[in-house]
């Protein structure tokens, strides 16, 4: 794919077309995302996960309320490790907490105590979160994600790989195929379908720059 096109898709500007372009193009041919109905939803669904392509790494830094999305945080907790009055983030201890709470004991990750859930917190374009996860992506992308989950943060093409791995491994191809996109948000992050609009609207974007009706 041409940068400025990857561009257009994305809807970033030339800086971040120049960044990811080559990583994300040279993924979806590795994955078989090679047809415009697949490369727009699958480009629109990381777009959206990565804020941009600016964010490689989980955040945990909410605000009381917006800790909501996490059933497994009561309220209690909520207003103990949310963002308080005057902080401009969350401190990075609370944020672990936070993570082992909503995480642990899920998809292989160990107990709170454990840490797992800040180790295997989401990474990359997709954002591979738990550890099954890791230990299935390390195997497609062979790479010791285990004890190095970092490198979906600093490695751009392991990046970009893990997202279409993800992408592939968990059939998105079909539901783009298909044309529902739902299913894709679904698969990518479920809890995430109150960001609809937000997505539908860069899908919009990218089926408009892929020349799609």
């Amino acid at each position: 794919m041409e940068s400025a096109v990857f561009a257009r898709a994305a809807g970033v500007g030339p800086a971040l077309a120049a960044r990811w372009c080559s990583a994300v193009s040279a993924a979806m041919a590795q994955y078989a995302i090679n047809t415009p109905a697949r490369q727009a939803m699958f480009i629109a669904q990381i777009v959206h996960e990565s804020a941009g392509l600016t964010q490689l790494t989980e955040s945990f830094n909410y605000s009381v309320d917006a800790l909501k999305i996490f059933s497994r945080i009561s309220a209690a907790q909520r207003a103990q490790l949310g963002r308080q009055p005057g902080e401009k983030s969350v401190p990075l201890e609370r944020q672990q907490r936070i993570a082992n709470i909503a995480y642990g004991g899920r998809y292989g990750n160990g107990d709170e105590a454990s840490g797992d859930s800040w180790r295997y917190r989401g990474r990359g374009l997709k954002q591979i979160t738990f550890r099954d996860n890791y230990c299935a992506c390390a195997s497609a992308l062979g790479v010791d994600l285990l004890a190095q989950p970092d490198l979906l943060a600093s490695n751009d093409a392991l990046a970009a790989k893990s997202a279409a791995w993800y992408w592939w491994a968990n059939g998105c191809n079909a539901c783009a195929d298909r044309g529902d996109f739902d299913a894709t948000t679904k698969i990518i992050n479920g809890p995430a379908m109150a960001a609809q609009p937000q997505r539908a609207a860069l899908y919009a974007m990218a089926k408009s720059a892929l020349a799609l009706a």
